[in-house]
């Protein structure tokens, strides 16, 4: 069985990248993804020529203004980003079937059977550079290994820093290119699991690589008690480049769950009024998430986080139904009252709403006081709707009132504008 070739391609300051292609004006300065009205905003990408002026993802927009006085930010437009991921994913599937979204900005592919149309590995990763640049304006960078995990490793600290983008990482070369890097360079080593590796005294990803499994399992208990076999398999694992797992094309996995929620301001929300408010948004968006997938839920789950500025706590509940519902109805009496029941009084800042034990919705249960049948009609009626000229189509009266969240929703994805 020939040895696999697996990329991970990286698309470099996506959403940026993507704001330039669209701003040719802004070709040769610096760019920003955020929101300009806020600055204590995050950045959520930054260009090439932003970075040299020290402008960094996830700081504050008025950290970056200060840095970078004439930096171009941009609102981020979230539905344009993922329709582009989604189009660059096309782009890889002309070359081989066996392509994993790992991210919005990364994927996986196994090109292990597409040599012999392509070219090699190396050939084909400029020709999807190549492609991927005149498609979107975005440059991505590409590592080439035998497995995802060395092939992630190899994009990371190598592809990234290098002009043409590509670099091959194999057990030929793990030793000598791999192994002398820092451990906090290694997938999956935060600041955390370094402090851990250093009071241990392996100080690079080469010092746990040359150990014994069972050495390093000695070490790891020593340092993390006795439960850490798991967590020293891994990384020793990793350290020596071993992942049998898989490039998995699809990433439509059976749900367990599906839920919603929302983060708020507790001093706007410390009334029951305007808590229940948001709480009936949230099961209106649960089941019809529900409804979308084909799911009835058996058993409601509700969170809250309160807090009054210096204390803080919190309950998450559950309630099981007598029959599978997506309904709304149905469910917001099984959300009201868990609430009523273990909220504490205090303001929330934050809510939480789910359904588990899903079973199939083709079938349900019809009851002799209620029209099931009528209520599923109407809600897939308003889903309908929804689909076609967006969530706030149709919306509950109560979500034109001050504490209700779902006109602003309707406009934006992950929390960010579309």
């Amino acid at each position: 069985m020939p040895e696999r070739t697996i990329f991970l391609v990286d698309g470099q300051s996506f959403y940026a990248s993507i704001e330039k292609a669209a701003h040719p004006e802004l070709k040769d300065k610096p760019v920003a993804v955020g929101d300009p009205s806020r600055r204590s905003g995050i950045i959520l990408a930054a260009c090439p020529v932003a970075k040299f002026h020290g402008v960094t993802t996830a700081e504050r927009v008025g950290e970056a203004l200060a840095k970078c006085p004439n930096l171009n930010i941009i609102r981020p437009r979230m539905q344009t980003y993922i329709t582009i991921s989604l189009f660059i994913t096309e782009i890889f599937e002309s070359f081989t079937d066996q392509v994993e979204p790992y991210s919005i900005d990364e994927q996986f592919l196994d090109v292990t059977g597409s040599t012999s149309c392509f070219g090699s590995p190396e050939e084909i990763a400029l020709q999807i550079q190549s492609r991927v640049l005149l498609s979107t304006g975005v440059w991505t960078r590409c590592g080439i290994g035998p497995t995802k995990i060395l092939a992630k490793m190899a994009t990371d600290n190598f592809a990234k820093k290098r002009p043409e983008g590509i670099f091959k990482l194999g057990f030929d070369n793990i030793e000598s290119d791999l192994w002398p890097l820092p451990v906090h360079q290694m997938f999956m080593v935060a600041s955390r699991m370094t402090r851990h590796f250093i009071r241990m005294g392996l100080n690079t990803i080469g010092d746990i690589a040359r150990l014994e499994l069972a050495d390093f399992k000695r070490r790891m208990r020593w340092e993390m008690g006795k439960q850490s076999d798991i967590q020293a398999e891994y990384y020793w694992q990793t350290a020596r480049g071993i992942d049998p797992s898989p490039v998995v094309p699809s990433i439509r996995n059976k749900l367990k769950s599906i839920s919603h929620g929302k983060a708020l301001r507790s001093s706007l929300y410390r009334k029951l009024e305007d808590i229940e408010v948001v709480l009936l948004e949230l099961v209106v968006e649960v089941c019809r998430r529900s409804r979308r997938h084909g799911y009835m839920g058996h058993v409601v789950t509700v969170g809250a986080a309160e807090t009054d500025g210096v204390r803080s706590t919190g309950f998450s509940r559950q309630v099981t139904l007598q029959q599978p519902t997506s309904l709304s109805h149905e469910v917001a009496v099984a959300v009201l009252e868990i609430f009523h029941k273990y909220w504490s009084g205090m303001p929330v800042s934050h809510l939480h709403i789910s359904l588990t034990q899903l079973v199939d919705d083709s079938v349900y249960q019809l009851t002799l006081f209620e029209d099931r049948e009528k209520a599923y009609g109407l809600e897939k009626a308003t889903d309908e709707i929804k689909d076609r000229f967006g969530s706030a189509a149709i919306m509950r009266a109560s979500s034109l009132l001050t504490a209700g969240v779902a006109r602003e929703r309707a406009g934006q994805i992950g929390g960010h504008y579309k």
